[in-house]
């Protein structure tokens, strides 16, 4: 039998220590844990498809928190599938002593795992889900109040209205704002857009 640990995180999350360590105090050799930093664009898992491919009927895995299986509800119910009754694999959930499939190997222990997981697992998607409506929300209201989102705007020129002004003029053609100006053409309309919409409400 092979004990295997999985550390699983976004590239926006803090770092992984918390799951190395959770995974070391349960006795984890380091060469036996895989991890998969994601982006949150796709979940492409390369190290955990490896973990897998090697994993043999008997093995233990030990997982810190239930989420580290999948993104969603669906996903996690297949992948425990996958492991505990294609593979064989028992899993042991750190944070959630009762998903520990090495104990109650009988009708109602499983029953009693399967029900916390289908539990834990809806709440993790619900959370998740929770956490992207309160941030689109922040995100919508921040707008709303002017705050710009994103990469901080280079401060304009300090001839960039009379270089606008002598463009509009037709006294300086377009090419030669742009280089004046240090600025692409749609970069350009939107700032003088902007500093036409400041000077109105002032």
């Amino acid at each position: 039998m092979e004990t295997y640990g999985y550390i699983r995180v976004s590239t926006k999350e803090q770092n992984e220590d918390r799951q190395r360590i959770a995974l070391a105090r349960a006795g984890v050799s380091a060469g036996r844990v895989y991890m998969d930093k994601l982006s949150g664009k796709d979940f492409n898992r390369p190290q955990y498809g490896r973990m897998v491919k090697r994993m043999r009927r008997g093995d233990l895995l030990y997982i810190l928190s239930i989420d580290r299986l999948g993104r969603n509800y669906e996903e996690i119910q297949h992948q425990w599938r996958v492991l505990t009754r294609d593979i064989g694999v028992d899993i042991c959930v750190i944070d959630m002593p009762l998903l520990d499939t090495r104990n109650g190997k009988d009708l109602m222990g499983t029953f009693i795992a399967d029900l916390v997981l289908q539990i834990l697992s809806f709440v993790a998607q619900n959370e998740r889900e929770s956490i992207r409506k309160r941030q689109a929300e922040g995100i919508a209201a921040a707008k709303a109040r002017g705050v710009h989102m994103g990469r901080p705007q280079k401060p304009l020129p300090m001839d960039f209205m009379q270089v606008v002004e002598g463009w509009e003029r037709g006294e300086v053609p377009l090419h030669q704002a742009l280089v004046a100006c240090q600025m692409s053409p749609s970069t350009f309309y939107r700032r003088r857009k902007e500093v036409q919409h400041v000077k109105r409400q002032w």
